[in-house]
């Protein structure tokens, strides 16, 4: 039988390393939110996106959460008129990155909550453990 306030941590802690990759990944794409080609007509900076899997941890018999794909948003890229850029066509026309910031935000303040969710259970199964240890020695 496996220990469950163990197979806790290991869980909670898996979600805390998945949800810290996808803080990078909307770090990323925030960051690169205005990032143009290089030259007149280049593709710009294309939003990432990550995936998620579960994943059977053998030894605690837990169901734990991984990354299981970094990748590409194929949306299209928005375009602006701004003939003054150096990524500017012929036309005029700067192709932007296909990155809304507004979305990338509603995904930080998701994956911050989530994030401290799983921060608390490990907060809170360490409590567990702590009072348990504390009646065993008690209990001596």
């Amino acid at each position: 039988m496996t220990d469950p306030l163990g197979a806790s941590l290991k869980i909670a802690g898996s979600g805390l390393e998945a949800q810290s990759t996808r803080m990078r990944i909307v770090s990323e794409n925030i960051a690169n939110a205005r990032t143009t080609g290089d030259t007149p007509g280049a593709d710009p900076y294309r939003r990432k996106t990550i995936t998620f899997g579960s994943e059977l941890d053998r030894v605690s018999g837990a169901e734990t959460v991984e990354v299981k794909k970094l990748g590409v948003d194929q949306s299209e890229f928005i375009e602006e008129y701004d003939p003054g850029n150096p990524a500017a066509d012929e036309r005029g026309i700067v192709k932007m990155p296909n990155v809304n910031v507004l979305i990338e935000m509603g995904d930080m303040r998701e994956t911050n909550r989530t994030y401290e969710a799983n921060l608390q259970t490990i907060k809170q199964t360490r409590d567990m453990i702590s009072q348990t240890i504390a009646l065993l020695k008690a209990s001596q």
